[in-house]
């Protein structure tokens, strides 16, 4: 199984298509944004033509009012890595959402189902209530977090009370993954900072071109609940913004490019420093004339 990951506008996905094409291997989405039918233009999907020259799976067939965590998708790319496997395919996994690959590889904390009573409470609570309760029951699992995150801390603290043992408990026994059953090839893109911040600048202002205004708008229609993660996808709120009059188009390309800019430099942090550390890493633009060779190279070298 090939993976291919790094931040988002690095090149992942030509490369991902380049490797389809020459071994007939079947490109899995690992993007939390890609899955989703309602956004094409602005999570970057393949279009008709990269569909075309290759299979791809888990791309855009998840509508955006159903939530969908890193354990729904790694329970859908698990089949699909296994579908490829049985038709003598490579699987090639690729994205930028760390937290799938690290599910898919390693697992997950099998935490049962949290009583929604308990969750309600959790969630309409101070985050300094929930913080100092969460200090007072589980100070191992509060010293691991930031007081002021309060999603996180709410977590810890639903999970405490909702099966009486602490999160680092259920975090210590991962279950699902199947980074031991497979012949792993990885590989990290980390490109130049200035090139990669550059091409995010480049991508968000084509796909205010390309109909990510409309994208948004068809959003916005259906009235959905602004704490799904479809809703939380990047570029989403300065477009809002721009068809509330808000922003002018040069403002909220401005922000939205910097939106763009920052979930890169948050995603390049975790790669650099979150996988394994005998993982090749790229660092070099891809558009140089052989860089393409070169990355492919360390893929095969990874086998």
């Amino acid at each position: 199984m090939a993976v291919i990951a790094g931040p988002t506008a690095s090149g992942k996905s030509a490369l991902a298509l380049t490797l389809a094409e020459r071994t007939g291997g079947i490109i899995i989405n690992a993007d939390s944004a890609q899955v989703y039918a309602d956004l094409w233009v602005l999570s970057a999907r393949p279009g008709d033509d990269e569909l075309q020259r290759a299979q791809h799976r888990l791309f855009g067939f998840r509508d955006a009012a159903l939530p969908f965590s890193a354990a729904d998708w790694a329970e859908a790319a698990r089949a699909e890595v296994r579908q490829a496997h049985a038709v003598g395919r490579l699987p090639i996994v690729v994205g930028g959402t760390g937290l799938y690959l690290r599910t898919l590889l390693n697992g997950i904390a099998p935490v049962p189902p949290i009583d929604p009573t308990i969750r309600a409470a959790v969630r309409t609570r101070p985050l300094e209530e929930n913080w100092a309760e969460l200090q007072q029951r589980d100070p191992a699992s509060a010293q691991d977090l930031r007081p002021s995150d309060s999603t996180r801390v709410a977590r810890a603290l639903e999970v405490l009370l909702s099966t009486d043992r602490s999160l680092r408990h259920w975090q210590a026994e991962p279950m699902g993954g199947i980074g031991d059953q497979v012949a792993l090839r990885p590989l990290i893109l980390l490109p130049p900072r200035a090139w990669l911040y550059r091409r995010c600048d480049e991508r968000f202002a084509a796909m205010l071109d390309e109909g990510a205004t409309d994208e948004v708008q068809r959003l916005l229609a259906r009235g959905l609940d602004p704490a799904l993660p479809a809703m939380r996808a990047i570029g989403i709120r300065e477009i809002a913004a721009l068809l509330a009059g808000e922003l002018s188009r040069k403002e909220a390309l401005a922000a939205g490019s910097q939106a763009t800019r920052n979930y890169a430099k948050r995603q390049y942090t975790w790669f650099a420093h979150q996988p394994p550390s005998e993982w090749p890493r790229f660092p070099d633009a891809l558009d140089a004339e052989d860089a393409p060779e070169r990355a492919l190279a360390l893929l095969g070298a990874a086998v």
